[in-house]
């Protein structure tokens, strides 16, 4: 922490001079529209005083104990409290809780900076003083000394499911000394690896781990506690009971002054001291039981000795995210879940709560509200800010969740119990939950239920754009949105004030409308804040009208509110209209409620802002481009007059909202400029406006005729939106999938998060698929990831129909029952469920719909969802096509489903085989539940035994014990850090203006900002150590690149998931550096990981998996594997051909590398053939003069000449005319590796021919002739039909873009 804490102390110096350098480098991810780096140029550090200017020093601090002195390395802007963080997480001072630190014998405040400690210097003491224990810091004392010797045991969370934030990146690396060190372990580790096979869903389960050592039995609190009154006048805090490992037990009293073990025994109270010689005493638990077990040292040695061979990053805590909880997960038998013993289990409530648990009690609208009036004038208050930030906003964010949850179980009780259970209010933890449904009627005109459940998730989007613009004076409440059991549950803080009966005729909103627009009201109090956040998100000012058709001018959307509380403070609520609606979807669902589709579910279909943000960027592409022809055709005098008055205005740039200012507008601005010619001006940017009026087509009716008008075109502006997404957002993403421009989404979260980046609603996923599939074969993988997507959230709302009602004991049930309808029809025909009748009885009012559902009306109902909610019609066999396995991967992952790591059996010849394994959609049986197994298991609702000569009766493909958990899902409002952005902006420009120790030093600051701001473990860390990795390796910097690629990809499992879309990259990326720095087989062991993770979540044949095999062949011809090399490439192009044809550019790229491939082989007639093909497309794809194409042609004859003198050799041989000679290993080019097309190859063509041991010179007859003496000699049989023989024998699928694929 000290380190780290360092490097902030350079950050204004570093941006001062990057902004100097450059001022167009200037973020626009800044506050209000203010420019943050302009903002930091204006405040100096004061190191007046300081004698350590800021830098690194060394101080030592004297211990009261063994080893009595440890050395830290601080600045002086680190604050105390660090400095003890530091000491409390050192191994050698572990035992120090409480105390406090001296120096020259006064007392620190922990919260003050060591620069405001008076005479602290480089080589200072500070002293470490014990302070007496309070009842809170002796529990604190236990619960931390718990969790240090291993004595925890496991968690049942209802926030954090099963093996919540694992990471398996050490098992995957296991190998690592294996391949290195083991004689007898295969050459390399893609040996074997079957790319078509189906997959291992070992690939996502931990494997079972070494036993830790156990230093103690247990550790609890004792029946006696707490003490009586009179002994807690004696400062008596805490009685704890401990069993050593030698069988002893120990009754340990707390007291202000330590701990000590008493006299009590399990029968006798006496919370005394032993007499000597057992009076064993210490201010530490952790040294009371070092003295009181004889074993405890060695075994806490070995402990720590296991944990550290684990790499930190996996083991470490979670504080500022919530961990990824996986979908798979081993069964409640596995030994890596299985439920110990451990009495203290249900005291831990109690040791960190108190008796009441008031402490755990927050205040969260003042915290948040607090900490965002904190100032912000230099970096170190921002930093401080957004630190306090984020650690506020995971707090919020976990506490919401766990009391969701609850409310969802019905274990709050509601404030109001006459309503009806949707209308329903509940207080938990001091947070305000209600659920998103229309319980008042509120959304009755716009949808109900339906448009409620939208609203509330547009409102926490709305809440975290606010957020993340951090506009002074306008305050939100705490939001988060939680998706669970089928109920969708929002979480705020309480705003002072919203309860509060206003008098009669007083509204209970101060600014925006009331009652369902019916009444609006406006306060002069809340115009300039909403005027900046209009400005901010492009909204107009705009007149509105209530019953009374009187008009009412509102700077933002008639359903934004704006409460003044009763602390004085202007809040900002209900956000979900922060743009305009989607008129033509409108449009669309109503002329099409006739023609088959049905009537859409509700009215809430809204633009995204980051369409309304590119369409804002193109519109003023238009402008700049309309004002350089302007200027052109302009005198010169008149330029050069105007120019000298005018510059670029920076106002109309800064108020881009951080979360879609990705295109800096300025690079607009400059690339105009230099189309428009040398000497162009800068373009006044003051006159270029553009907002959109968020309440067009939402019901208002203007009065006047110039109301109507300026209505009309408003409408007008808002249509031209629409149809820039419809006409130009979505082609634009279909054409660069196609033209391979882009990333290629793996999953339905990577395909929805493609489609948010561009503008686009998941409402367009039928457009998508319908666009898609004109498109041909070579977007089919996107019609079927679409269709899969579709298919899964039509089936999620169905489920959270089932569920909304059902009482929770039965979720597993009806979870199971529909998963059978859908993924094990073929299994069971007609499926039922497993209902304990008993119990059924005890809930006559829950809602049991889901026991009637059928395979063929579940299948009919997901169709219409479709049909209703994407105006798409499935294909007839869209069923068939349907991926079993990543179908039930993407339902689990939206519902939060925790499913038995097994082999789920999804059609009826998988439950037979001849090795006893049942096959399921490519997924072998790992936990020995084969067919034999699976016949004898007896099961309930439909799954029976064998009898004696019957056939079999229907078993279902999943049961209730399959369904291990569920989780919640959450959506927050917490905005990302605006000053790490700003850091790693500038080093990258400063990185392309080829400064590299600036940009270099300027990342560096980012990624400390980061990992100070977030914490360690976060996806926005994750993201940092991924961009950083690729920046290092980009400038050469390797070791650096490996190490963090290594840390991104164990940050994104832990924190994305273990088969996320984002871990596969990591993995991939973490290959490539590897195989950089010659870890080769290493790098083999990432990729092998990646492809079977690849299997899991998509399948084979993913477009960009052509890139990955490429890969992997190049590797393997480093390692001399040539073999296994051509069955690589061979596999890609089988992938490549399949998705872009034989003639594309794409599949003459992979040829080229398998002739070279092939030629390395010693296959010198496949050599020349493939690299004849790859000749011809060139040739006729890019034309003969094209770099590619030469370079094939200068390949093509030295592979000709190889391959003659190869033929005439085996033909002297045959015919015993002339003498045996030998080629060299020059001859087949050698086990160097080949350069690939774009590259030097002509010229490392003919340096390999010139290093032949004897000279050849060129065969004078042309390529065709010696084809065809080559085929002549080959006794009649094609090179074509051998290579497609082979290919038929392999027939691997596999990896994507070979115009990228990685040379050695």
């Amino acid at each position: 922490m000290a380190e780290i804490n360092s490097n902030t102390t350079t950050t204004h110096a570093k941006f001062e001079k990057a902004h100097s350098e450059n001022p167009s480098a200037t973020s626009v991810n800044g506050t209000n529209g203010d420019t943050d780096v302009t903002h930091l140029h204006h405040h100096e550090h004061n190191h007046e005083g300081d004698p350590n200017g800021g830098a690194l020093f060394q101080i030592n601090v004297k211990l009261p104990h063994d080893p009595y002195k440890m050395f830290l390395t601080v600045t002086s802007q680190e604050q105390v409290q660090d400095v003890r963080q530091s000491i409390v997480e050192s191994p050698g001072t572990f035992q120090y809780t409480c105390f406090h630190l001296e120096h020259n014998g006064e007392r620190i405040n922990d919260f003050i900076e060591l620069a405001d400690v008076k005479d602290l210097k480089a080589g200072s003491e500070l002293v470490l003083v014990e302070d007496p224990y309070t009842e809170r810091e002796a529990r604190m004392h236990v619960v931390r000394i718990r969790e240090l010797i291993g004595a925890a045991g496991d968690r049942v969370d209802q926030l954090h499911g099963i093996c919540a934030g694992i990471s398996l990146h050490d098992t995957v690396v296991a190998p690592r000394n294996a391949l290195i060190n083991d004689s007898s372990a295969p050459a390399h580790p893609l040996v074997g690896f079957e790319i078509d096979a189906p997959c291992s869903i070992q690939t996502v389960v931990p494997q079972q781990q070494e036993t830790l050592p156990r230093t103690l039995k247990s550790i609890s609190i004792s029946p006696w506690n707490p003490p009586p009154y009179h002994l807690r006048q004696r400062g008596h805090l805490l009685y704890l009971q401990v069993t050593t490992n030698e069988g002893e037990q120990y009754q340990i009293t707390s007291t202000v002054s330590g701990f000590f073990v008493s006299r009590s025994s399990s029968n006798k109270f006496d919370p005394f001291p032993r007499p000597a010689p057992k009076n064993h005493s210490a201010h530490s638990l952790l040294s009371l039981i070092a003295l009181i077990s004889p074993s405890f040292n060695k075994a806490f040695t070995e402990l720590q000795e296991a944990n550290n061979k684990k790499d930190l990053l996996t083991t470490f805590p979670f504080q500022n995210a919530i961990p990824a909880n996986p979908w798979l997960v081993p069964s409640s038998s596995s030994p890596l879940t299985q439920h110990q013993p451990d009495q203290t289990r249900a005291q831990e409530a109690y040791l960190i709560g108190g008796v009441d648990s008031t402490e755990t009690l927050r205040d969260w609208n003042e915290e948040f509200q607090s900490t965002r009036e904190l100032p912000r004038e230099n970096v170190q208050d921002r930093v401080f800010r957004e630190r306090l930030t984020s650690k506020l906003f995971a707090d919020y964010n976990d506490a919401a969740a766990r009391g969701a949850v609850l409310v969802a179980r019905g274990e709050v009780a509601p404030l109001n119990p006459t309503e009806g259970k949707d209308a329903q209010i509940f207080v938990y933890n001091n947070i305000f939950f209600s659920f998103g449904a229309d319980g008042v009627q509120t959304f009755a005109s716009e949808g109900g239920d339906e448009a409620a459940r939208v609203a509330v998730g547009k409102d926490v989007m709305g809440v975290r754009a606010v957020n993340q613009l951090d506009i002074p004076d306008l305050y939100t409440p705490g939001t988060v949105v939680v998706d669970y059991l089928g109920k969708r549950i929002v979480g705020q803080s309480i705003v002072p004030g919203i309860f509060k009966q206003r008098e009669p005729g007083e509204p209970q909103i101060d600014y925006g409308g009331v009652e369902g627009r019916e009444i609006v009201t406006e306060n002069e109090a809340f115009v300039s804040v909403f005027e900046r956040l209009s400005k901010a998100i492009h909204v107009k000012k705009h007149a509105v009208w209530d019953k009374e058709c009187e008009r009412h001018d509102l700077e933002g959307s008639i359903e934004t509110k704006g409460l003044l509380g009763t602390d004085g403070r202007k809040y900002a609520l209900d956000m979900y209209r922060i743009t305009p609606l989607d008129v033509a979807w409108a449009d669309e669902v109503a002329s099409s409620d006739g023609s088959g589709f049905g009537k859409y579910p509700h009215r809430m279909a809204i633009l995204r802002l980051e369409l309304v943000e590119a369409y804002r960027r193109m519109k003023l592409q238009e402008y700049v481009k309309a004002e350089v022809e302007r200027r052109k055709a302009e005198p010169k005098a008149q330029v050069d007059e105007k120019g000298e008055q005018k510059g670029l205005e920076q106002s109309s740039v800064n108020d881009l909202p951080p979360q879609v200012a990705e295109g800096s507008v300025e690079k607009t601005v400059q690339t105009s400029q230099e189309e428009g010619g040398e000497g162009q001006e800068l373009v006044d940017l003051s006159n270029f406006k553009f907002a959109l009026n968020p309440d067009v087509c939402s019901g208002q009716v203007p009065q006047t005729d110039e109301e109507k008008r300026e209505y009309a075109q408003d409408e007008e502006e808002v249509r031209a939106v629409c149809a820039y997404l419809r006409t130009k957002a979505i082609p634009d993403l279909i054409q660069d999938l196609y033209d391979n421009d882009v990333g290629y989404p793996m999953d339905g979260q990577s395909l929805s998060q493609l489609l948010h980046k561009r503008g686009i609603n998941v409402r367009y996923l039928g457009k998508v698929a319908t666009l898609a599939a004109e498109k041909g074969n070579r977007l089919r993988a996107l019609v079927g990831l679409a269709h899969q997507e579709m298919v899964a959230r039509a089936f999620k709302h169905i489920t959270n129909r089932c569920l909304r009602h059902l009482p929770s004991v039965f979720a597993v049930s009806c979870v199971s029952h529909l998963l059978n309808c859908l993924l094990g029809f073929q299994v069971n025909e007609n499926p039922r469920p497993d209902i304990d009748e008993e119990l059924k009885e005890m809930y006559p009012e829950g809602d049991f719909s889901f026991e009637k559902t059928t395979p063929q009306d579940l299948r009919a109902d997901i169709e219409k969802q479709i049909s209703i909610r994407y105006r798409y019609c499935l294909p007839p066999k869209w069923l068939a096509d349907l991926k079993p396995l990543q179908t039930l991967r993407e339902i689990s992952l939206k519902q939060g489903l925790q499913l038995a790591a097994k082999d789920y059996i999804f059609r009826k010849n998988e439950s037979k085989s001849d090795d006893g394994a049942a096959m399921t959609n490519g997924v072998n049986h790992v936990n020995g539940h084969n067919s034999e197994e699976q016949r004898k298991k007896k099961k309930k609702g439909g799954d029976h035994a064998l009898s004696n000569g019957t056939s079999p009766k229907p078993t279902n493909t999943f049961t209730p014990d399959d369904i291990l958990n569920i989780t919640p899902v959450v959506k927050d409002a917490a905005p990302r850090s605006a000053l790490a952005e700003e850091a790693l902006e500038a080093g990258r420009i400063s990185l392309q203006q080829n400064h590299k120790q600036l940009g270099q030093e300027l990342i560096l600051e980012s990624l400390s900002l980061h990992e100070q701001i977030y914490g360690i473990l976060h996806p926005e860390v994750a993201k940092m150590y991924h961009q950083l990795s690729m920046i290092y390796f980009q400038t050469n910097e390797k070791d650096a690149a490996v190490e963090l690629a290594r840390k991104a990809v164990i940050v994104t499992e832990r924190t994305l998931g273990l088969d996320s879309a984002d871990t596969i990259l990591a993995y991939l990326n973490l290959s490539l550096f590897e195989h950089s720095m010659g870890n080769t087989k290493i790098a083999l062991n990432y990729v092998k990981h990646a492809l079977d993770l690849w299997k899991i979540i998509y399948g084979p044949n993913h477009p960009d998996s052509i890139t990955t095999m490429n890969n992997a062949a190049v590797m393997l011809q480093t390692l001399k594997q040539y073999s296994d090399s051509r069955r690589w490439f061979e596999a890609s192009l089988a992938v490549c051909e399949d998705l872009f044809g034989r003639q594309s550019i794409n599949s003459a790229t992979i040829l080229f590398q398998l002739a070279q491939a092939l030629a390395l082989d010693q296959d010198s007639k496949g050599a020349v053939n493939r690299m004849r093909e790859a000749y011809n497309i060139f040739h006729s794809e890019l034309g003969p003069n094209d770099r590619n194409t030469k370079e094939a042609e200068s390949w093509l004859e030295q592979l000709t000449q190889n391959a003659v003198s190869i033929a005439k050799h085996a033909k002297d041989i045959q015919n015993r005319r002339l003498r045996r000679f030998q080629l060299t290993s020059d001859v087949s080019f050698g086990t160097r590796p080949l350069p690939q097309v774009g590259r030097a190859g002509a010229e490392t063509a003919s340096n390999s021919a010139r290093s032949n041991t004897r000279p050849m010179g060129l065969d004078s007859r042309s390529i065709d002739e010696l084809l065809k003496f080559i085929e002549g000699a080959d006794g009649g049989s094609s090179p074509q039909a051998k290579q497609k023989k082979r290919a038929k024998a392999m027939n691997p699928k596999l990896r994507s873009r070979a115009k990228e694929a990685v040379a050695a």
